[in-house]
């Protein structure tokens, strides 16, 4: 965000220069490579993921490398985080034999929600999550958990019983409501879990970015500043409306993937 106005300030660009609104798009979430290793070219999204998932692992590392019986205050900031998403989200979708999955989706909240966050750190200013492919990537390992589980545990028949045939149903529609089921179960869930992460961080961060540069382009000696104070406010409203969205989006997101474990693990759905 801060670049998008920096490249602003630079160009000369305001209301009264005789250009016009420079409206960010598409370019903003486009990066050229930062460095190559071993012919692989990464971006600046890339590097802040690999940064975001050495600070989940980090955390915890320090955190529960020594555990003591009376916490000090990074283990006691570990438990709580811990235990959030074990008893919040977790337990109270699986139950008890959702114990075993707690660490992966105590991994999977942290990751997301800080790769959300980054849009607001300095110098980084920018939500991984809003690069489809990072979504799609933990949406795939959610997937492949979900239908491993649900074979694993009732067979092949037994799976694709669990899948496509709902329970209590009249047998005179499941001629409409397997197909339906196998296309939702198989194909739009995965969909949809990728999706509704990365739209959110990507509309969230274009509205940002809108915003300040707005803020920047109307500033000038004229009834534009009154325009660019209005729209300075609601960059900064935005950005604290973000804060609550980036963590609902990891919560969800952790949270949808614990009823897709439930869902394997139970007889029926």
């Amino acid at each position: 965000m801060g670049a998008d106005v920096t490249r602003v300030a630079e160009a000369g660009c305001h209301l009264n220069s005789g250009c016009g609104f420079p409206a960010p798009g598409l370019n903003e979430f486009d990066f050229k490579p930062m460095f190559t290793v071993g012919g692989v070219d990464f971006t600046k999204p890339m590097l802040l993921s690999i940064i975001c998932a050495l600070l989940v692992v980090g955390f915890f590392w320090a955190a529960f490398a020594k555990p003591k019986l009376l916490p000090g205050k990074l283990q006691l900031v570990g438990e709580i985080g811990y235990d959030f998403v074990k008893r919040s989200i977790v337990l109270e979708t699986i139950g008890k034999k959702g114990e075993k999955y707690v660490p992966m989706l105590v991994s999977m909240f942290f990751f997301v929600w800080i790769m959300n966050i980054m849009s607001i750190i300095p110098f980084a200013q920018f939500p991984v999550m809003s690069r489809i492919a990072f979504p799609v990537g933990l949406a795939a390992i959610v997937w492949i958990t979900y239908m491993t589980l649900t074979f694993k545990k009732h067979g092949f028949v037994g799976g694709l019983k669990n899948l496509c045939w709902p329970s209590g149903i009249p047998g005179w529609v499941m001629f409409i409501l397997v197909p339906i089921e196998f296309f939702s179960n198989i194909f739009v869930r995965p969909f949809t879990l990728a999706v509704r992460a990365f739209a959110n961080m990507f509309a969230g961060h274009l509205l940002i970015v809108v915003f300040s540069v707005a803020s920047w382009y109307l500033l000038s000696p004229s009834i534009g500043a009154l325009y660019g104070s209005v729209s300075f406010v609601v960059a900064v409203a935005l950005t604290a409306f973000e804060l609550l969205v980036q963590f609902l989006q990891a919560y969800i997101f952790v949270m949808l993937a614990s009823s897709y474990i439930a869902g394997a693990l139970e007889e029926a759905h």
